[in-house]
């Protein structure tokens, strides 16, 4: 656990939005993100939605956040899938 301050009440329900081009990997890349760094599979929700162009997807992943650490873990992991273009 980590000692640094937070303003997020721990455990909290968190939304992430990611966002990228709309390809079958991005939504691969990011179930397997959240499947390594959220315990309980059945509490994180995953909504798609394409932009009006259909070029691209955004991804808003909703789960209840145990700790900041865990917080961290999940973008640094989204950070490094190639075809995220940007993490909110």
């Amino acid at each position: 656990m980590s000692d640094r301050e937070t303003l997020i009440e721990f455990p909290s329900r968190f939304p992430i939005k990611v966002m990228g081009e709309a390809h079958p990997e991005l939504m691969q890349a990011v179930e397997a993100c959240v499947a390594e760094h959220v315990p309980d599979a059945g509490d994180a929700v995953i909504q798609q939605r394409a932009s009006s162009g259909g070029r691209f997807v955004g991804i808003t992943i909703t789960f209840t956040a145990t700790s900041q650490d865990q917080l961290d873990g999940l973008y640094q992991a989204l950070g490094r899938c190639d075809r995220v273009r940007m993490i909110l």
